[in-house]
């Protein structure tokens, strides 16, 4: 492709290029310049193809294009891939908890406290019960302590209770109590099979309501007797559901 001359913007007259510019190599031949230039893209190709064979790689070149070097280098982008992902998680859980510790949480209501009444050891306190005497007056179970209580629903305890009379010391009172009305219930008043004259006290009373064997848990009466040891301030010093010799609390009647 030429540029235009003096003679109107053709070639020289004698064949030369213009502008004064040397003549193309003869064995070049004849030169054609397509007017579309992606009608060169083959020419292009194998230049380029023939350039790259001309470039001798270097010894580090042809060292690292060796298959176990490219193995090496992709088992060492995974391995660098796997710590930069552990990084990352332990960033995400360091900031989720730092969330999680500073944000506020429901108010949770406080524990129940122990009332000054409460106790791990020991059934506790002797509740506040007033009771039925043999002649139908009102008494107050707690007025008659300390006491040992015998519980002798559908029991034939006569023998425990004169042998528990027998036991304590004369300022102890033994008392007997059954439960049900009026009606049902049959209050015999100290005979002469008990100690009653030897200066020991002995009281018959009658529970309608049944509420001081509901209120200790003794259970159901089944035959025996329920014993209650219970001291002068009203603390119950010993507790059993179900008994039928005094052997089994003698050694607690010292503690009364």
């Amino acid at each position: 492709m030429g540029s235009l001359s003096d003679n109107g913007g053709g070639w020289p007259g004698d064949g030369g290029s213009p502008d004064g510019l040397p003549d193309l190599p003869e064995e070049w031949g004849v030169i054609v310049v397509p007017d579309d230039l992606s009608e060169l893209s083959d020419e292009v190709t194998a230049i380029r193809a023939e350039l790259r064979r001309s470039l001798r790689p270097t010894r580090w070149e042809r060292f690292a294009d060796r298959p176990t070097m490219r193995i090496l280098r992709r088992l060492g982008s995974a391995g660098l891939r796997a710590p930069v992902l552990i990084i990352s998680m332990a960033i995400l859980v360091t900031i989720a908890s730092l969330f999680a510790s500073t944000w506020p949480g429901p108010s949770r209501s406080p524990a129940t406290q122990r009332t000054a009444n409460t106790t791990d050891e020991g059934p506790g306190l002797l509740p506040a019960l007033e009771l039925i005497g043999t002649e139908g007056q009102t008494v107050a179970l707690r007025g008659q302590l300390p006491a040992v209580v015998l519980l002798t629903d559908r029991c034939d305890c006569d023998r425990l209770v004169a042998q528990t009379t027998a036991a304590v010391r004369p300022e102890i009172a033994v008392v007997t109590v059954v439960s049900g009305p009026a009606s049902a219930t049959t209050l015999a008043p100290p005979t002469s099979t008990t100690p009653q004259a030897q200066g020991k006290t002995v009281h018959a009373l009658r529970d309608p309501t049944d509420e001081l064997r509901s209120t200790m848990n003794l259970g159901a009466p089944d035959g025996t007797a329920a014993v209650l040891l219970i001291a002068r301030d009203g603390r119950i010093v010993r507790k059993l559901p179900r008994t039928a010799t005094i052997s089994d609390f003698q050694p607690d009647l010292a503690r009364l």
